[in-house]
């Protein structure tokens, strides 16, 4: 489709240009195609040694992590207008092969100052620092809001009386990690937090609990709970909790019996591989809502 016949979408306008700046994972998948179907072809640009190989067959441009603030001069090149940011990445920049551009030069001490805060304070200084550009920044929710977790129950399995307690356990521990801006997520059993989600991220927090049922150190507590809610503050739009159909394998592994999210703050990849998942193991995915006004 051309460029001036494309579909319209109400954050877009006929001749803009959207980019997806894609680490790991699903979620840039589903966005680009969700675009294209949509009659907006993307521009995606591949994190090298990130980014899903099949993201190739879309117009596309490879940046290696130690080259990533130059990623400013390749957006303004293809004349972007919006950016999203999506999937994540699974390693540090190696500081012996960081390229020292100009671009480079001008954006480190803004983000050695955002490092101060945390992580969500260096993801805003990236958004402002793309829209400094006159670049918009969007969330992936913005493009696809089916991708925000309702609220309730999405399984046929319910939590039960005691899960609730778990639910509740994980999630007072969630928001207290992320206040301090160390993590999203938390594990309950037994009513108490017996895990917090650190640098290793949701997968290896699971890892974690699945090793200590395996090392007895949980012995006889049987269920528990993954609990993910946004951070207090939270930069939504680079940054929001998700789950997707490994987390549900992960959490099973680890002897869960269910999982609850944000509803509304969080994202659920690939949906209906998460409830068929979850389905077949017995398990729940339930939406929190938001009750205190964050």
């Amino acid at each position: 489709m051309a460029r001036t016949e494309q579909a319209s979408h109400p954050l877009l306008q006929p001749g803009d240009t959207i980019a997806i700046v894609a680490g790991s994972g699903q979620l840039p998948i589903d966005l680009a195609k969700h675009l294209r179907d949509q009659g907006i072809p993307p521009l995606v640009v591949m994190v090298e040694g990130e980014a899903a190989p099949e993201l190739s067959e879309f117009d596309h441009e490879t940046i290696a992590l130690e080259e990533f603030p130059g990623f400013l001069p390749l957006l303004r090149r293809r004349k972007v207008t919006h950016a999203v940011f999506a999937g994540g990445i699974g390693r540090r920049p190696r500081l012996r092969d960081l390229k020292l551009t100009f671009a480079f030069l001008t954006f480190i001490p803004r983000a050695l100052m955002a490092l101060k805060r945390g992580d969500d304070g260096l993801l805003r200084t990236i958004a402002g620092v793309v829209e400094g550009q006159g670049i918009k920044v969007l969330g992936a929710h913005q493009i696809m809001p089916d991708l925000l977790a309702k609220a309730g129950s999405m399984t046929r399995v319910a939590p039960t009386k005691a899960d609730f307690a778990d639910i509740r356990a994980a999630e007072e521990a969630a928001l207290a990690i992320g206040l301090l801006d160390i993590g999203q997520a938390a594990v309950a059993v037994g009513g108490r937090a017996i895990a917090l989600e650190g640098i290793e991220g949701t997968e290896g927090l699971l890892q974690r609990v699945k090793d200590l049922r395996s090392h007895g150190r949980i012995a006889g507590r049987k269920r528990g709970v993954l609990a993910k809610c946004s951070k207090p503050g939270q930069e939504e739009r680079l940054d929001l909790p998700t789950i997707g159909p490994q987390t549900v394998r992960a959490a099973h592994e680890a002897g869960l019996a269910g999982i609850a999210v944000e509803a509304g703050h969080s994202l659920v990849v690939d949906f209906g591989k998460v409830v068929e998942e979850a389905d077949r193991f017995g398990m729940f995915v339930f939406g929190l809502a938001r009750e205190d006004g964050r």
